[in-house]
């Protein structure tokens, strides 16, 4: 069965949690204030669409294609981005609360994460190179094997990453937080 091709719509308050989304491909499409929360986005497409002010907390999304969209104010607690379809997957995400979210193995190059909320979020072995997490706070997030070269990390918070474990070349970081790269020393660094 073919998905239906949605495209130029907006939806607006629509609660997904009960009645899910219909499998389709959208493009170009605008969520405002949406509820997918304990819901299924599985085996659908999002092309140049935007998600503004939707909850997506513990969301099913498997193979699901999200390809240079737009995550504004959402609520995306505990998603499982490695299993969405890797296929050219590009998002940004804009003053979201990210908590508990694993990105475990995804290339997600030259992501934007502006003013988020990454607590514990899992970004083992991540392709993050060109990435920026600015004003971001970074909570016991997992970096383990990533590559984060040329990342900027000048304006992020509260970030862990140990640069044995982790292809840091290029990478921005400020004086003011170079002590996420150094905390596996128990050093002090004074001001």
């Amino acid at each position: 069965m073919i998905n239906p091709f949605i495209t130029d719509l907006i939806y607006k308050d629509e609660k997904f949690k009960t009645s899910r989304l219909p499998k389709g491909d959208y493009d170009s499409c605008t969520f405002i204030g949406c509820d997918f929360s304990e819901g299924y986005l599985d085996n659908s497409q999002f092309l140049d669409c935007r998600f503004e002010d939707c909850n997506f907390s513990n969301t099913n999304i498997a193979h699901t294609t999200f390809k240079d969209v737009e995550f504004v104010d959402c609520k995306m607690i505990g998603l499982h981005f490695e299993t969405c379809n890797p296929l050219l997957m590009s998002f940004s995400f804009q003053d979201c609360t990210l908590d508990l979210s694993s990105f475990t193995g995804v290339s997600i190059p030259g992501t934007v994460f502006y003013t988020c909320k990454l607590r514990e979020v899992d970004f083992s072995e991540a392709d993050l190179s060109r990435s920026r997490f600015d004003h971001s706070l970074l909570d016991n997030a997992l970096f383990v094997a990533c590559n984060l070269q040329q990342a900027d990390f000048s304006l992020a918070n509260n970030f862990n990453i140990d640069p044995e474990r982790n292809q840091v070349k290029g990478a921005c970081f400020s004086r003011e937080n170079i002590i996420g790269l150094l905390r596996k020393y128990q050093i002090k660094v004074l001001s």
